[in-house]
């Protein structure tokens, strides 16, 4: 029987990896440098089940705000990460939506994504508060935007807990491992209600560009007419210096989704 080395090696991290293992002291510095550079927006300190953490609030700057967006940025970034994050934060707010850009668990800069996979969890209760502070600011719709590993932490919310209090779901860079690091669980497209953006660069990582027929195929079986799959041209997993772009693609799609 051929052994499969890679599920072995997920499953190895899952186990010798303790619950709760994000890297709290370094999530503090990072946030104290986000505060300290911050332009825009609003520093927040939210709850995560007794756990605080940095959240940037940016208001709407239009008259009649469209909604809100949660954000999640990638692998061992921060809430105001210049690629993908910052300029989504700062960027939909010009356009007429509220945005929650929220700081997601960390680990060393040498993690891995089979060194993430067993602190997903770290992230559910941060993605509940920030759909929590939309709601009570009497915001709608809300729609999550995960980019990278952000999408990984935002797909395992989905497959434990649904899709409770959100109305949309961006996912940017979808898919995106290590060398030889297979996803530990796939995407769950095909059982989301919400409608959902499959958005990725021309010149994404290879995995990201090898599963897109797949989170089609999927995304076409949950069979939501507002979901949708679009490549960028010229652009990477980060869109660098395509940010404006990445802004532009992003709102195209918010603005076909109706409040219901």
């Amino acid at each position: 029987m051929r052994i499969n080395r890679v599920f072995f090696a997920a499953l190895a991290a899952l186990l010798t990896s303790p619950a709760g293992a994000s890297d709290l002291e370094r999530e503090r510095r990072m946030a104290v440098e986000v505060k300290a550079g911050l332009f825009t927006g609003e520093p927040l300190q939210l709850d995560a089940d007794g756990t605080p953490f940095l959240a940037i609030f940016t208001a709407s700057e239009a008259p009649q705000a469209r909604g809100g967006v949660v954000i999640l940025h990638g692998r061992g970034f921060h809430p105001d990460w210049p690629q993908v994050a910052g300029p989504l934060r700062s960027g939909l707010a010009v356009k007429g939506w509220h945005s929650l850009s929220l700081q997601m668990p960390v680990l060393a800069t040498d993690a891995k994504y089979f060194d993430y996979v067993p602190v997903f969890p770290e992230a559910f209760p941060r993605i509940e508060a920030g759909i929590r502070f939309m709601k009570d600011k009497g915001i709608k719709p809300i729609i999550l935007i995960a980019h990278s590993c952000g999408v990984h932490m935002a797909m395992a919310w989905i497959r434990a807990r649904g899709e409770p209090g959100i109305d949309g779901f961006a996912g940017i860079g979808m898919g995106a491992t290590d060398y030889q690091q297979k996803m530990a669980e796939p995407l769950p497209l095909a059982s989301m209600r919400v409608p959902v953006l499959d958005l990725y660069g021309a010149d994404d990582y290879p995995a990201v560009l090898r599963m897109a027929p797949q989170r089609l195929a999927a995304i076409r079986k949950a069979a939501n007419p507002r979901s949708r799959q679009q490549r960028v041209p010229a652009a990477d997993h980060y869109f660098t210096d395509r940010g404006d772009v990445l802004v532009e693609t992003v709102n195209a799609w918010l603005a076909t989704l109706a409040v219901e």
